[in-house]
């Protein structure tokens, strides 16, 4: 089990699921080691607070904050560098949806952050269906929706190279 609260719970929700099977992640971290980033919060800060997962590249991120691919697959990156693991998202538009691209812009996402990666971290990370299409908008993905994309995402990463294997993940906004 893992729960992904708000930083400013991280400390007490890190003590309170330790010694337990609960895992907690951060809601998203930076890609920088240090400098003048006011606000951000670095991996080395989440895992000083004992954080083992963060989320990167929610579709609120990827909506409202712009963050794209390359740095979705950067933050992956330097998440697996300090020993957390990365829960990556992705997922489509609704006029992506609408269009019927919903896996072309799944590969292009899924192919940027596993190029990122060599064979053995790809094969620590996460990757989460989120569809950007169901912030605030009272749609969701259908289970056979979300599973669509899961056999796809499996499919994809195993045979873009034959070198990567990452996990699958339904989201909070995918039915599952």
């Amino acid at each position: 089990m893992l729960v992904a609260p708000p930083y400013t719970s991280l400390v007490a929700v890190v003590g309170a699921a330790k010694g337990s099977p609960v895992a907690v992640a951060a809601q998203n971290m930076h890609y920088e080691k240090e400098g003048a980033f006011t606000g951000e919060v670095s991996a080395a800060m989440l895992k000083d607070l004992g954080v083992t997962h963060v989320v990167l590249g929610h579709s609120e991120r990827r909506q409202y904050f712009a963050e794209t691919d390359e740095g979705v697959a950067r933050k992956t990156k330097v998440a697996l560098d300090n020993g957390i693991t990365p829960i990556s998202c992705v997922g489509e538009t609704l006029s992506e949806r609408e269009a019927g691209r919903t896996m072309d812009v799944v590969k292009r996402q899924v192919d940027t952050i596993l190029n990122a990666l060599t064979a053995e971290e790809a094969r620590r990370i996460v990757i989460a269906y989120e569809p950007v299409w169901a912030i605030g908008t009272g749609k969701v993905a259908t289970p056979e929706q979300a599973q669509e994309v899961h056999a796809f995402i499996r499919s994809a990463s195993a045979g873009s190279t034959g070198r990567r294997r990452p996990t699958s993940s339904a989201s909070s906004t995918a039915a599952a």
